[in-house]
């Protein structure tokens, strides 16, 4: 480490927090060292994203809870400048404006350098940003806004942002999974940005899913499921079996598993040979009746299958695909969209709902030609008619069809989405994180509505990094690790330790 260790830094005792009827976090105790990198690690929906928003003030804790800065007390959910200039954060979300530009950006949380007159000075802001971006070598134009960089520029933009000021400070940077797009080689220039910090005598605490980052950063690691500290170690003393098995413990009860099978079923998908992204060749089948899951760390090449498969993937796709019931032909991979496969994808706000539109248009909106009538417009009620009933189907808690998107809570606009693929009647559902974001009664729901379909037939391919959608939905997982399908597990032997094991390649 690179200072001597004479208190913690940070302090956190005693914390909790409840949504609801769900306890988020129940007494967990953390503390940051000064010169120490601090991972923080367990499962999806552990309560790691909960305890970064509590200490950055965007939630409140429960009253008995106690937090310290270099022996100071502060209040948790108090938004105090002293606190957050001891402080920082990377969020997941990265917190940028995109249609500023870097220099833009980082003056929002540092200010503009203006003259005696009051004008900002752009040439010193532009170097000082410059300056900042520059050590991760990505060629950056500081200038040009952010929407129009890559994702690993942004990500690096909101790095820099953070360290802002932090020549020689003591304090804590909080960086929440800030590897989740960045490739191999920017991943060490970042790593060794997050060692210069350290060595500098701050405290980091580093939020991540994988344990080979672990690994090759931390000093310590607290691992935390279901909203408890399981263990806080020193790295040094761990492998990544015995650290697999403190995140993933004994296998959880859910009150929702999949029924099995009725029996062999004909395949109503086959994937051959398909690349894209970090993909390397995949290849499976989805049956009639089927819940596949398709699982991995962030980064593993899981997450893009289904938009591939949906044609909805970005970058450059290859491969083939074949509807047996539609056709014995092969469709290439990247003609996928022809298929007119629905996809339910990660990102609901960016890429699921349109938050100008209504509830009833956004349910609506693929299906507008089978509403038009011979005149070619739109037939108002029955689109009306349309969306009332798939409400209905699906349990979306709403005002009426007609009420905007955006009043509606995360898992009804799930809903929503969800019954707009449904409402297309396709062989095969898509689904990416179908339950991120929402609430347990709601997560239950719609394990329910996406069981309901497979007992009609519909082959169902779920994406999820949540263990839980795992065990909850699926009769079959393969396993994604560096592009390939590295494993398959089935019925029974679908367990939180085995996936985990099979995720960090610890079996």
């Amino acid at each position: 480490m690179g200072t001597e260790l004479t208190g913690p830094v940070l302090r956190v005792a005693a914390l909790s927090k409840r949504f609801g009827g769900t306890q988020a976090l129940k007494d967990v105790d953390l503390e940051v060292m000064p010169g120490e990198i601090h991972a923080l690690i367990g499962p999806n929906g552990s309560g790691k994203s909960t305890l970064i928003k509590i200490l950055a003030g965007y939630h409140h804790a429960e009253p008995g809870a106690v937090a310290e800065l270099d022996g100071e007390p502060f209040g948790l959910g108090q938004v105090a400048a002293s606190r957050h200039d001891r402080l920082r954060f990377v969020h997941q979300e990265l917190g940028l404006v995109g249609e500023l530009s870097a220099v833009d950006n980082l003056a929002l949380s540092q200010g503009f350098t203006r003259t005696a007159f009051g004008n900002i000075r752009w040439p010193e802001m532009e170097r000082r940003t410059s300056a900042l971006v520059e050590r991760f070598g990505l060629g950056i134009d500081v200038r040009r806004p952010l929407m129009t960089a890559t994702p690993v520029q942004r990500t690096v933009v909101a790095i820099a942002a953070a360290l802002q000021g932090w020549e020689g400070r003591r304090g804590v940077l909080v960086l929440d999974e800030p590897t989740a797009v960045l490739p191999p080689g920017e991943v060490a220039r970042l790593f060794d940005i997050v060692r210069e910090v350290r060595d500098a005598g701050a405290g980091v605490l580093y939020v991540s899913h994988r344990m080979d980052e672990i690994f090759a950063l931390a000093d310590r690691v607290t691992v935390i499921r279901g909203g408890r500290r399981i263990a806080t170690r020193p790295v040094a003393e761990l492998t990544p079996r015995l650290l697999a098995e403190l995140m993933a413990g004994e296998e959880m009860e859910t009150a929702h598993r999949p029924a099995p099978p009725a029996g062999p079923a004909d395949p109503v998908l086959e994937v051959r040979d398909l690349w894209a992204g970090p993909l390397r060749g995949v290849g499976f089948d989805l049956a009639g009746g089927e819940r596949l899951g398709i699982t991995g760390l962030v980064g593993s090449g899981h997450e893009i299958v289904p938009y591939a498969v949906c044609g909805a993937h970005a970058g450059r796709v290859s491969g083939r695909l074949r509807l047996p019931d539609r056709s014995e032909r092969w469709t290439e991979a990247r003609d996928a969209g022809g298929l007119g496969l629905p996809l339910v994808p990660a990102d609901r706000a960016g890429e699921g709902v349109i938050g100008d539109f209504s509830v009833g248009e956004n349910l609506t909106l693929p299906l507008l030609d089978r509403l038009r009538s011979r005149s070619g417009r739109v037939r108002r009620r029955r689109e009306s008619a349309l969306a009332q009933d798939w409400i209905r189907r699906v349990g979306v808690r709403t005002a009426g069809h007609g009420a905007r998107i955006t009043t509606l809570s995360g898992g009804n606009q799930q809903k929503v989405v969800m019954a707009r693929c449904l409402a297309q009647r396709p062989p095969v559902l898509a689904l990416c994180e179908p339950t991120a974001g929402v609430d347990i009664a709601t997560r239950l729901q719609l394990y329910d509505l996406i069981e309901r379909q497979t007992g009609e037939g519909m082959g169902v391919l779920v994406s999820s990094s949540d263990t839980q959608d795992l065990l909850a939905l699926c009769t079959r997982v393969l396993v994604v690790r560096n592009g390939r399908i590295a494993r398959e597990i089935r019925g029974r032997d679908i367990t939180e330790p085995a996936l985990v094991h099979a995720m960090e390649g610890t079996e």
